[in-house]
C-alpha cells in the first residue's frame, strides 16, 4: 500500500500544516468574530455560520494528528544493505527529534485552538 511507504519530511510538514489548518477552521466560528471585533472590524459574525462543521473539522484535524504522530513514532524502514554507512547516520535522530519536537508543539496549539469554543462559553 502506497500510504505505508516511508514519509519523507514534505509528507510530515504536509499533516502538520494540515492539522493546524483544519484546527483552525474548526474553531473559526468562534475565534474569527472575536478576533475580527477586536481589530474593530464589524460584520465579522458571518463566521458564526461555520458553526455547523465545526465536528467535522474537528475530526479531520484530530485524524491529521493522529497520523502526523504514527508517522513520527513509528519504527522506521531497516536500510538497505548497501547503503549502510557512515553516510547514512548523519542527522536522521536530531531530525527526528525535531519533527518530534514541532509536532507536540502544534499539536498544543491545535488543541487550545479547539477548546477555546469551549472555554468561552464557559466564561461568558
Amino acid at each position: 500500500m502506497a500510504f505505508l511507504a516511508p514519509a519523507g519530511p514534505g509528507l510530515a510538514r504536509a499533516v502538520l500544516l494540515g492539522a493546524v489548518g483544519a484546527g483552525l477552521a474548526a474553531s473559526a466560528c468562534c475565534i474569527g468574530p472575536l478576533v475580527l471585533a477586536v481589530l474593530g472590524l464589524g460584520g465579522a459574525g458571518l463566521l458564526v455560520k461555520l458553526e455547523p462543521f465545526r465536528p467535522v473539522l474537528g475530526a479531520v484535524t484530530l485524524g491529521l494528528l493522529g497520523l502526523g504522530f504514527w508517522s513520527s513514532y513509528r519504527k522506521p524502514a531497516a536500510a538497505a544493505p548497501e547503503a549502510e554507512g557512515a553516510a547514512c547516520d548523519c542527522e536522521v535522530p536530531r531530525a527526528r527529534r525535531l519533527g518530534r519536537l514541532g509536532l507536540w508543539l502544534v499539536t498544543a496549539l491545535v488543541l487550545a485552538i479547539l477548546i477555546f469554543p469551549n472555554v468561552l462559553a464557559w466564561l461568558g
